[in-house]
C-alpha cells in the first residue's frame, strides 16, 4: 500500500471503497463486508485503515483457566498489538455474540491501543466511555454498554468473524460508521485509480442533479453517460 493510497483511503468512506473494489475487479458481486448495523464511536472522523491484528474475547462467564494463564495471554495480546506493522487495526470477535456484555473497548483500552500506534478497532462486541475515548481512534462496534463483565482474551492471531465478515490476520481493513470490509490483495495496485475513476463517474449525475433547472430530460442524459462509464 503506497502512501498516496493510504491517504486516499482515509479520506473516502467505506461504501466508496466497496464500489471502487468492484470497479477494480470489473464486475459486481464483491461481498467481503459486514452485515447489519454497527455503532461508531466517532462517525465524523476519518476512516479506519490498516492491516488486521485479530483476537477473540469473552465476558459473560469468568475464565476457567488458571489466572496465570489468562494473565500471560493478556500480556501476549498487548505485545502482539504493540508490535503490529503499521498501519494496523484491531479486529476483535466477542464469542458471546449476539449476547455480548463485556465492554472491552473503553477509555483505557482505546488509549492504550492508540498509544501503540494503531488506527482503530472493529468488533462485534461492546464499547463504553463514550465522550472519554481518545480522538483519532474510532471504534466500530456491535453495541454500547456499561459493564466489562468478566472480559478476557480467548485467542490471538487467528481468523475471526465480525458481523458476517471473516477477517484473517494481515488482511487490509477499511471501516467507518457504515461497517467494515476486507480489501482483496489482488486489487490493491489498481485501487487508487479505481477510487478516482469512481469519484469522477459519480460527478456526472451529482453535478447535473445540483444544477438549477434539473429535470427528467437532464437526468436521462446524465444517467446514460453515467451508465457508460460505470461497471
Amino acid at each position: 500500500m503506497t502512501p498516496s493510497l493510504l491517504s486516499l483511503l482515509r479520506k473516502v468512506d467505506t461504501p466508496t471503497v466497496c464500489n471502487a473494489i468492484e470497479v477494480a475487479q470489473g464486475k459486481r458481486g464483491f461481498d467481503q463486508f459486514t452485515r447489519g448495523t454497527m455503532q461508531c464511536s466517532a462517525p465524523d472522523e476519518p476512516a479506519i485503515v490498516g492491516y488486521a491484528r485479530t483476537a477473540k474475547i469473552a465476558a459473560i462467564h469468568p475464565p476457567t483457566e488458571p489466572a496465570d494463564v489468562i494473565r500471560a495471554r493478556r500480556m501476549a495480546y498487548y505485545k502482539y498489538m504493540a508490535e503490529a506493522p503499521k498501519p494496523s487495526v484491531a479486529v476483535i470477535e466477542d464469542v458471546d455474540y449476539p449476547d455480548c456484555i463485556g465492554a472491552y473497548w473503553g477509555e483505557i483500552n482505546t488509549t492504550v491501543h492508540k498509544g501503540f500506534g494503531m488506527s482503530g478497532v472493529v468488533t462485534n462486541g461492546v464499547m463504553r466511555d463514550l465522550g472519554d475515548l481518545p480522538d483519532g481512534f474510532p471504534v466500530v462496534a456491535g453495541s454500547i454498554g456499561p459493564s466489562h463483565g468478566f472480559v478476557y482474551i480467548r485467542e490471538i492471531d487467528t481468523p475471526v468473524s465480525v458481523f458476517g465478515l471473516t477477517v484473517s490476520p494481515g488482511d487490509l481493513i477499511h471501516a467507518d460508521r457504515h461497517g467494515a470490509l476486507v480489501i482483496p490483495e489482488d486489487v490493491i495496485v489498481q485501487l487508487e485509480a479505481a477510487i478516482q475513476k469512481l469519484l469522477v463517474t459519480e460527478r456526472i449525475v451529482l453535478d447535473a442533479a445540483r444544477q438549477s433547472g434539473f429535470d427528467f430530460e437532464t437526468f436521462e442524459t446524465a444517467w446514460a453517460e453515467f451508465e457508460k462509464a460505470r461497471v
